[in-house]
């Protein structure tokens, strides 16, 4: 493991309980900082946090209420003393289904979850950034929001959404030194796969020129740097993870 510098950092892990979001928040504390989680499912963000560590503490809260998450930002302040770190990681699959059997509910709970909620928490915290005059964004989309994924119309639309989002804050803050970046992962063997179709995942998989889905680990190393000092210049930018399956 590189090591990376987040000494004195606090950070916002969205859906840390679990999949990236543990690694990454995993990873943040391996290189110094403290890690708020906020999760929808309290017990296990509890559990996750318990086993990660006392630099670890866990927060309950629905991405897609705007009053949650002010009221957890707000008790994140006051456990923490301030937020440097936010990563927009909550997000579900949703079911698979062509555009035209897709349900208008189903569609609109997976945008508002992938798309509402790291618009609502960016809402929620840049102000905590500009007031500090600091802070690195940094939102979990997908290969899927550059390609879009057959039968997966929703979630494609939520991570492209997510895309153009990181895009237009990340120049809107472009000139404080608070940067927001979004990467791109392939799928990895987490909990959303219990979302998936055995067909849809086959699917994934023929396209990734590596052969083999991106470890948690491996998009956790990413984060990580991106969360960092270190990542000084990129803003509003895409970073690829995708085992060579991205064209651009």
């Amino acid at each position: 493991m590189n090591k990376i510098d987040l000494n004195g950092r606090c950070a916002v892990v969205t859906g840390g309980a679990q999949g990236f979001g543990r690694a990454i928040a995993e990873r943040f504390v391996a290189s110094g900082a403290k890690v708020a989680i906020w999760d929808f499912d309290l017990p296990l963000a509890e559990k996750t946090a318990k086993e990660i560590g006392p630099a670890v503490s866990a927060f309950e809260v629905d991405v897609s209420e705007l009053a949650a998450v002010e009221n957890t930002r707000d008790e994140t302040l006051k456990a923490l003393g301030k937020i440097d770190i936010l990563v927009n990681n909550a997000g579900i699959a949703g079911v698979n289904a062509t555009v035209w059997e897709t349900d208008l509910e189903e569609w609109r709970k997976v945008l508002r979850i992938n798309l509402d909620g790291p618009f609502i928490c960016c809402k929620a915290v840049v102000p905590v950034m500009l007031q500090q005059k600091y802070g690195r964004i940094v939102n979990i989309a997908s290969i899927a929001g550059k390609e879009g994924n057959p039968n997966a119309a929703h979630y494609s639309a939520s991570k492209a959404g997510l895309i153009a989002l990181t895009k237009s804050l990340g120049k809107e803050l472009a000139q404080h030194d608070i940067l927001v970046n979004a990467v791109t992962p392939a799928a990895a063997k987490t909990a959303i796969f219990d979302q998936l179709t055995q067909q849809h995942i086959d699917f994934m998989l023929s396209k990734i020129p590596k052969g083999r889905f991106v470890l948690v680990e491996e998009l956790a190393a990413m984060v990580a740097w991106l969360a960092s000092e270190d990542c000084a210049f990129s803003t509003g930018a895409v970073f690829d993870i995708s085992g060579g399956r991205a064209t651009y």
